[in-house]
């Protein structure tokens, strides 16, 4: 142990043998081993830029789950669910039956097809809450429920986030600018999955 060290824990009332391991619990963030290879996560894993897609770092386990994307600045975005399966590397997504995302373009997309069309364009500043239920997946503007529902999910589901041209989205897994709708709560980490680690 170096003598700084030493004397910073004495200073500190530590003793040498009052160390004890402190296991933090894992955060929510978009995973940087599952992006696109021209995106860029910043913000402690919140932000994302450049061009491609990012997933979060743990499944959506359960029954009903909310998170929200704050649209820091305008361009070529989508938010949504996805599976590991999806290319992200090619925006926008929803043209593969891998993933269910609302586009900057209003649309809701999935395997090429467009499910719905929202009547409200975000603007920059606007938030995107998410709902996912494993039946359902809908979308909120600032609160609202755009009234879009979209089904037929297969496979393990976890959020993601899509830009090109410039635009900027943060994902936001709590601390809620509005909160879920009655019933849904922030994605969970399971148990289960924290005795892995």
């Amino acid at each position: 142990m170096s003598m700084y060290l030493c004397c910073f824990r004495h200073l500190c009332g530590e003793s040498p043998q009052s160390h004890i391991p402190i296991k933090i619990s894992p955060s929510i963030v978009l995973d940087t081993g599952y992006i696109g290879h021209e995106v860029v996560i910043v913000k402690n894993g919140m932000r994302i830029c450049g061009t491609g897609a990012a997933l979060g770092n743990t499944p959506i386990l359960q029954n009903k789950a909310y998170f929200e994307v704050k649209l820091q600045q305008t361009g070529i975005w989508g938010v949504g669910i996805s599976t590991r399966n999806a290319n992200l590397n090619k925006v926008p997504l929803g043209d593969d039956n891998q993933s269910w995302v609302l586009c900057s373009d209003n649309s809701i997309r999935h395997n090429s097809e467009e499910k719905h069309k929202i009547s409200v364009t975000p603007q920059e500043g606007d938030v995107i809450g998410v709902t996912f239920d494993h039946v359902e997946l809908n979308f909120f503007i600032n609160g609202k429920s755009t009234h879009t529902p979209v089904t037929g999910f297969k496979g393990t589901i976890y959020p993601v986030l899509f830009v090109d041209d410039g635009a900027v989205l943060d994902a936001v897994f709590d601390n809620f600018s509005y909160g879920p709708p009655p019933g849904y709560d922030g994605i969970m980490i399971e148990k289960s999955l924290l005795e892995n680690d």
